[in-house]
């Protein structure tokens, strides 16, 4: 088992806010051999890591992420909603996250937010961070823009790539294999261990999201997933430990 991808979804964001250099930290303590983060880009072209394209749920500030200027950004409070313990946590730039783990073994699955808006040049500006770290054999790229994970394979075919999706994608491994994706990044209840046996028998690897109850956890290590995003990195790393 100890091959499995702990991947902490947007940190350990069920004891720190989600996407902060906090929950980070945290995810590292509690065993996480993964990171899961979403990144956008500013208004100034910066690479910020934050899961929704409005900025009311998490920060203190309101509006889109895209019409704010790194320096409004860094300006917001993005933990004291979670918690005031948290009240000076900030939203992260990618480079903040890339350094973090640079010396570790870590990998870092960077989710680009570009569903909704399509940052134009997101691609190449992640993947230029990504290189610049020399971290390109340490990260998983994924969207459920697959025109995207596309775009990053011809721009970058050493970095691996992840297709998110729901339920109900048949023989999902077929149509990574016809973009080039090397991970299936489905939504939990859409892997079957005969899907997971198909897809290893095409060189393909799921990583399912988001699984935060044990016993889902079990059903899917024994199904023969290579890894798994969750709120609960403490939860799946002693699970794993167990089974050593």
């Amino acid at each position: 088992m100890g091959n499995i991808i702990n991947f902490a979804h947007r940190g350990s964001s069920k004891i720190c806010p989600e996407n902060t250099m906090a929950a980070f930290r945290k995810a590292l303590e509690q065993g996480a051999t993964g990171i899961e983060t979403d990144v956008q880009l500013t208004k100034d072209g910066q690479l910020v890591l934050i899961h929704d394209e409005t900025l009311e749920r998490i920060t203190s500030g309101t509006g889109w992420v895209k019409d704010h200027t790194l320096k409004e950004l860094k300006n917001l409070d993005a933990g004291g909603k979670f918690d005031s313990a948290f009240q000076d946590e900030r939203i992260p730039l990618l480079d903040e996250l890339l350094e973090l783990v640079k010396d570790t073994e870590t990998i870092v699955n960077i989710e680009l937010k570009n569903g909704v808006i399509l940052y134009e040049g997101l691609e190449q500006k992640v993947i230029d961070r990504v290189r610049a770290f020399n971290m390109s054999e340490r990260v998983v790229i994924s969207s459920f823009n697959h025109y995207s994970l596309v775009l990053c394979k011809k721009l970058a075919p050493e970095i691996r790539t992840g297709i998110l999706y729901m339920e109900g994608l048949y023989e999902p491994w077929e149509y990574a294999k016809t973009i080039k994706a090397d991970a299936l990044h489905a939504y939990h209840y859409a892997v079957l261990p005969e899907f997971v046996q198909g897809a290893k028998t095409s060189g393909m690897v799921y990583h399912p999201f988001t699984v935060n109850d044990v016993k889902e956890m079990q059903r899917l290590l024994q199904a023969g997933v290579n890894g798994i995003i969750t709120d609960y990195p403490d939860r799946l790393a002693a699970l794993l430990a167990a089974k050593v």
